[in-house]
């Protein structure tokens, strides 16, 4: 938690150095949970391009901030990178993107354009690893301010981790998904990870009555 802490603190004096604010009152006067970040995506997706705050900094080749209308009404949350997304620096790209895109295009009926997809964390785990809780939970700032900014109705949480970093509910996916959750700003519907279903081809049924009821939400 110290570690933990510590980071915290050093992203509160990297994000006001990039707004431009050269003295701040001492750290122990700042709320834990309190954190800065710009109320615009451009100027976020700057501040996470240079973060440097966890150890998946030192492994990646770029930064996947996220991508996607800036006013989507509906918003996917993945892990995290994979190989092909972090070669080139875009969300859910490889085989399990493009499964997504289908998940998008052939069953909700609307263009991958027009929602927005991001991740839990902006920088690949080695080996497609799961995020560490120090990695998530020093990233997840910029992720809720995302979500801040973009004010979507509905977020889709892919997989277990997506649903774990955006309730702080430990559930597995298998007995959550499928639900509507209500998150005061927002609806949260968990279901299971493109790559998941890459390797259970068996669980595309549920996935899809899944989508089905996300559609259901974006109509009414």
């Amino acid at each position: 938690m110290k570690r933990l802490y510590n980071a915290m603190q050093l992203k509160k004096l990297y994000t006001l150095k990039s707004l431009g604010v050269n003295f701040i009152k001492p750290l122990k006067e700042f709320e834990k949970d309190e954190l800065p970040l710009p109320n615009d995506l451009n100027a976020l997706r700057k501040i996470v391009n240079n973060c440097h705050l966890c150890e998946l900094s030192k492994t990646r080749k770029h930064v996947v901030f996220g991508e996607g209308n800036p006013n989507a009404t509906l918003m996917f949350v993945g892990e995290g990178p994979g190989a092909s997304e972090d070669e080139q620096g875009r969300p859910f790209v490889g085989r399990a993107g493009m499964l997504l895109t289908k998940m998008i295009e052939n069953v909700l009926l609307i263009k991958r354009s027009k929602v927005y997809i991001a991740n839990i964390v902006k920088c690949r785990p080695p080996n497609n690893r799961t995020p560490l809780p120090t990695e998530a939970l020093t990233c997840r700032p910029y992720l809720f301010k995302q979500i801040e900014i973009i004010k979507p109705k509905i977020i889709v949480a892919l997989g277990s981790t997506a649903y774990h970093y955006l309730t702080n509910d430990t559930k597995p996916i298998s007995k959550v998904r499928g639900s509507i959750i209500d998150m005061k700003e927002f609806k949260l519907i968990p279901t299971y990870h493109p790559s998941f279903l890459l390797r259970n081809p068996s669980a595309k049924k549920e996935a899809y009555v899944d989508m089905l009821l996300v559609k259901k939400l974006l109509g009414s």
